[in-house]
Parts: C-alpha cells; structure tokens; sequence
C-alpha cells in the first residue's frame, strides 16, 4: 500500500505510531501523478471530496474515512462506500471490494468531459 504523506504528518508520524511494513509511505504526488496513482491501484482510502470523484471516474473502488460526503453521486453510484470515522473499519476492505459490484461501472452520466461545450451550447441557444 502507498501513502503519499504530507510532510506535516509525516513529521507527526515519526516516532509515534507503529507503521505496518506493507505501508509504503511516499512523498507527495503532483496531480498527473496522483491520478495515475489512482487509476493503477486496486482501492483507494481517502477523506478527500475530489478523490471520491476522480476515483468513481476512473472505476477504481473508493473507501470514505468520513460519515457522509458532499459528492453523494459518488456513493449513489456504487463507486464509494462510507466506512465512517473508525479506523478498525479498514479491514473490512477486501471483503467489501469482492461484494460490491459497482466498481466496474462506467463513469456516471455527463462525466464525459464535454461540460463545457454543453455550456456553450446552451449560452449560444439562451
């Protein structure tokens, strides 16, 4: 597993918390290269709104470290499952993943990266 850190929690890591050794922890990515990160994993675990879109775009299982969300299409669609605030909810994972088939699903209507045109069009037509 990979964890691209931020150097404040990694500095908050250090010392005080055992760190599992299948956790690999990174520095962090730029955008292209979280993105790929994110299209070649198995399951991404984040807190993070724009990881819960970018993931169910790119058909990769999401899990949200969080009790609700602001990007609910995320969970409608079947890409994301809330696991809530607790921690021993992430060995749930594996099981979670072979149970839910919504992670093969394409992305969900007018995610098709032509919002743009379709907003010239309708300020063309207005």
């Amino acid at each position: 597993m990979l964890f691209p850190v931020h150097p404040r929690t990694r500095a908050r890591l250090t010392g005080e918390v055992e760190i599992s050794p299948n956790l690999k922890l990174v520095d962090p990515a730029g955008y292209l290269e979280f993105l790929s990160l994110e299209a070649d994993a198995a399951a991404v675990l984040t807190d993070s709104g724009g990881i819960q879109e970018e993931t169910t775009y790119l058909g990769v299982p999401c899990f949200t470290l969080r009790d609700n969300t602001e990007r609910p299409v995320t969970v409608n669609e079947g890409t994301n499952i809330l696991l809530g605030l607790d921690p021993a909810r992430i060995a749930e994972i594996p099981g979670l993943i072979e149970a839910n088939p919504g992670h093969d699903r394409p992305p969900p209507p007018l995610w098709d990266g032509k919002a743009a045109e379709r907003i010239a069009e309708q300020i063309a037509t207005g």
